[in-house]
Order: structure tokens, then sequence, then C-alpha cells
């Protein structure tokens, strides 16, 4: 069996009763009751199979193998104590700043809000967001450059920690202009499925969730393919075609009628929005905090 690792509180005592010139001395300026100190010492000199401090009515001196022992337990002190100094300040680190994968819908319209509710009790910590689509963000995590990530994707992989935040729901919409926008009857979502559509790119949470929603979707070639939502926004409602996006994305082009919302036959499309991590699976800290907020500002669609 390997030998057990030395205590470190024994040889800090140790130290100190060398360098005070007495058991009583070195116990008091540890905090120490003398009996527990004596005891400790009669283990270390048990450890060590020799005498360590020569003892007498006026103090304890190192013998000539508690000189040498002194010198090694010195540098493990040290040693130990620059261990303290980094982790603390690691820990310090770690509490100033947070390093977080945002995929664009929640980037767009609801980190803001959780930003604002997560500096009421975590004022002084640095948020570095990064916007990403949800493969992006999965990636980051999984690799730890990043600490928690919140993505839209239905698929979070194995090894990652999930809590569903929120329900999202998927809507199709076109240009004023489009057909669609005078049907009275609702879109089936064969049609829907066999339309080309403008999409995001691939890896995007919201083309994951619609194609997991309806299969049939992915056989059909796009119209177009663009890299955010603002942009599939701008090129529908200059008549490239319809989209399926997230109604926090589409609310205030549908309000101010730049955008129209065609009806879905059927059950609405929703998809979760969720936060994920590694690691131990319950969260502390900056990362706890923000997730803390995200479920404290959830509210219904309205």
């Amino acid at each position: 069996m390997p030998a057990a690792l030395p205590n470190l509180q024994a040889l800090a005592l140790f130290v100190a009763v060398v360098d005070e010139g007495g058991l009583g001395a070195g116990a008091r300026r540890l905090g120490m009751h003398q009996p527990n100190a004596s005891r400790m010492i009669a283990q270390l000199e048990a450890q060590a199979g020799t005498a360590l401090l020569d003892r007498d009515p006026r103090g304890s001196r190192p013998t000539s193998a508690g000189l040498l022992y002194a010198a090694h337990a010195r540098e493990l002190l040290e040693a130990a104590e620059e261990f303290t100094a980094w982790l603390q300040h690691s820990r310090d680190e770690d509490a100033r700043e947070l390093k977080v994968g945002v995929s664009m819908t929640i980037a767009e319209h609801l980190m803001p809000a959780w930003l604002t509710e997560m500096r009421r009790t975590s004022a002084r910590v640095r948020v570095d967001l990064e916007v990403l689509n949800s493969t992006q963000v999965l990636a980051g995590i999984h690799d730890g450059h990043l600490q928690v990530g919140f993505v839209e994707t239905p698929h979070v992989p194995r090894g990652v920690h999930a809590l569903t935040l929120r329900e999202d729901e998927l809507v199709a919409v076109v240009a004023p202009e489009h057909p669609w926008a005078q049907r009275t009857e609702p879109l089936e979502l064969t049609e829907l499925a066999s339309t080309p559509l403008v999409v995001r790119e691939g890896g995007s949470g919201t083309r994951d969730a619609f194609e997991e929603l309806v299969p049939a979707a992915s056989r059909t070639p796009p119209v177009q393919e663009l890299g955010s939502n603002a942009a599939v926004r701008i090129a529908v409602a200059s008549g490239a075609g319809p989209a399926v996006l997230s109604m926090l994305a589409v609310r205030a082009p549908l309000e101010a009628g730049q955008l129209h919302r065609v009806p879905i036959a059927g059950q609405r499309l929703r998809r979760p929005l969720t936060a994920v991590w590694r690691g131990p699976r319950r969260l502390s800290g900056p990362a706890a905090d923000l997730v803390a907020a995200a479920t404290s500002r959830v509210h219904p669609e309205r």
C-alpha cells in the first residue's frame, strides 16, 4: 500500500514548536490545545520512526533528525500555501467572468432581460457572451470553452446536463403580398413541408427543431439559407418565400404589418429552450445565478 500523505496541520504544528522553542507555545500559535498537540507530535514521530524533539522542563528542541524534518516540512507547507493562493485566485477569476454561449433567438429576445435580472445578485460578474447557433453552443460546452449555454435545438447530447426553461412556438410567416396571406384555410403540414422555404443555416436550433417536428421538410431544398433571424425576416418581407421562425423573432414585424402569419393545421409547432452545461449536476456561482434569472423571467406567450 502507498504511504499515507502527510498531515499538513501536524507539520505546521511541528514547525511552530521548533520556531517557538516549546510545545505549549507552538500549540498556542496555532490555536490548538496542548494535549491534542502532544498526540499529533507523537503521531509524527511514529510515522518518522525516530524522535523529532528533545523535551526537558525548559522546552522542546529539535533533534538532528527533527531539524531535517522541519526543513522539509517548511518546503511542503510553502507549496501548500502557494496552492491555496492559486486556488483562491482561480475561484476569484471564475467569479468575475462567466463564459456563456447563446443561440440566436434567445440572444436577441430573452438574454437581455435575463442579464438584467442576474445583475441584481451578481453585479460584479463580467459575462462574456458568444452568440452562436445551437450546434456551436453545444460544441463549446463539450470542449469546456463555455461554462453554460442556451440552445433552441431539441437534440441535447449525452454527457451534457440540461434544464428546459420554457417552450417556444414556431410559426409560418410570409410577406403580406404572398398568396398564402390571402388563404382562409389553415396550411397543411404536407404543403408546408413540400414548399421551398427561406431557412436558417445548418446547425441552427430553429431549423433543427422544425425538421424534427416536420421531418419531410428536410427533403425539400430551401429557396435561401441565411445565417440570422434578421436576414430571414428581411428575405421573407422582400418576397423571397415563406419561412418558419420563432414567434419571439417575428412578433414585432407581425404587429407592424411587415409580415403575415399563416395558421398551420393541427397542433402548434413547439420546441424547448434549454440551458446546458457540463460538470456537477448542480450549478453554482454566476452560472447558477444566470440560469435562475432565466427561470424567473419565464412568461407565457402574449
